[in-house]
């Protein structure tokens, strides 16, 4: 009998090693390493799964939100109970049930948060660590997920990681202002010298037609922006903020294409016709945050359908915020090309009028992709820092800045007073900046803005 338990135990245990290896082997394949080891990584290695983490982060944090937040009195475990209502004490029982919500959001986002920069540190040390060992990396998560869960609220969330996600929102949206300018920019710029090498390469007259695309390109931005901007005088008007905010983007929209056009050596009407786009968008979203369902007709019935449409909006537009803002372009990593390198690449590293973007991304190789010049190896550590950025933007986003009150339902979670006013100081910031870049070479002449 020992003999037959010896061999059937061996046999367990073989089997058992195989299917675990297969399975690490299906992980590893799916969220291991992209590249062998010793291929240099570049500053978006490990971009995908860290967007992946990102998205299920958001989507636990929305579950805390709406669903254990605002139960967990329901529990039969007083210390949960406890950890979950600490600071949160109110007369009004559903305002404790928002701040429980509230507390689950900065959880789960300050598990992600820590996470990143934990590896972010790890990036510095080791340059390969964005791409390897995704599967424990995941795990990882999970367990930081989970203990958070028995951690009370004050001080650790609030208001500790309240004000840190706070602060580090206001850097990504620093952030994120003088991203969109240097693409608006660079997408011109790009467009010319794609002109410039059609007249070379293929003969004189065949640039027009980029010229062509530019000025069209200028008349649906403008076009789109005017169309858009009576739609929110239609929709959005008759209050005094709403009229005030779309009215503000009107002028400060027509002001900066004046300057652009009788003082700036710099800019472009492209460049000034994206801005005008931008900041009307920015605009749409702030009055689409608006609290009061009087100023925002957005706010309907809190109904089934309201609340999927609501809820898919916010994690797709969450979601694509920390997918466009790691592109590598945008991270200022390598600009290593394959021999036919784009005019985008080359156009990487180039101050842009009055404000300077990407001064150490000057490194570039005719190698192909896969091989990243040695100071592609300090930039993989830039993508934990965004996403980390990203983390405390979500927090503040689907918490309205820490408020409990004055802010939207289920079905429009991002609404509130303070998402609105941050949105539109957003807008103003980002008028202001570029109205910086087309007068700064007029006021100082002696300093190189080219």
């Amino acid at each position: 009998m020992g003999i037959i338990s010896g061999t059937l135990s061996a046999i367990i245990s073989g089997v058992t090693f195989c299917f675990c290896s297969a399975s690490a082997s299906l992980c590893s394949a799916w969220c291991g390493n992209d590249k062998p080891s010793t291929s240099p990584p570049s500053a978006k290695s490990g971009r995908m799964r860290s967007v992946v983490l990102l998205g299920f982060s958001i989507i636990v944090a929305l579950s805390f939100q709406y669903g254990l937040g605002p139960n967990v009195s329901q529990l039969q475990w007083s210390y949960f109970i406890d950890a979950w209502t600490q600071s949160c004490e109110n007369d009004n029982p559903e305002l404790v049930k928002v701040c429980s919500g509230n507390a689950g959001v900065y959880r789960a986002s300050s598990a992600a948060f820590f996470f990143f920069v934990i590896f972010g540190l790890a990036a510095l040390c080791k340059p390969t660590a964005n791409r390897d060992a995704w599967p424990a990396k995941y795990a990882l998560y999970c367990l930081l997920c989970a203990g958070t869960c028995f951690i009370p609220n004050d001080p650790i969330f609030m208001p500790i990681y309240l004000w840190v996600a706070r602060i580090g929102s206001v850097f990504f949206v620093l952030l994120q202002q003088i991203i969109l300018v240097d693409v608006a920019y660079n997408w011109n710029e790009s467009w010319i010298e794609k002109a410039d090498k059609a007249e070379i390469d293929e003969g004189t007259g065949k640039g027009k037609k980029w010229l062509g695309a530019i000025l069209f390109s200028c008349f649906v931005l403008y076009a789109g922006s005017l169309v858009a901007i009576i739609l929110l005088y239609v929709h959005f008007g008759g209050c005094q903020s709403n009229d005030a905010f779309i009215s503000i983007t009107l002028v400060g929209s027509i002001i900066a294409t004046i300057v652009q056009l009788t003082m700036s050596e710099t800019g472009s009407l492209l460049t000034s016709a994206s801005m005008t786009a931008y900041v009307t968008y920015l605009c749409g979203s702030a009055v689409s945050k608006n609290p009061n369902a009087v100023c925002n007709p957005k706010l309907g019935e809190t109904s089934v359908g309201n609340i999927v449409v609501g809820l898919m909006f916010v994690f797709i537009s969450l979601m694509w915020t920390g997918f466009s803002y790691t592109n590598d372009k945008r991270l200022g990593g390598s600009t290593t090309a394959a021999p036919e390198a784009s005019v985008e690449d080359a156009e990487e590293g180039k101050p842009v009028g009055g404000v300077v973007v990407n001064e150490d991304a000057d490194a570039t190789t005719t190698e192909s992709s896969d091989t990243a010049s040695p100071k592609s190896f300090n930039n993989s550590w830039k993508l934990n820092a965004v996403m980390a950025l990203v983390c405390c933007w979500y927090a503040m986003t689907l918490t309205g800045w820490g408020s409990i009150d004055k802010r939207g339902d289920i079905s429009n979670p991002d609404a509130g007073d303070v998402s609105m006013w941050m949105l539109i100081v957003s807008q103003w910031i980002a008028l202001l900046l570029y109205l910086w870049t087309l007068i700064a070479p007029s006021l100082f002449p002696d300093r190189d803005f080219s």
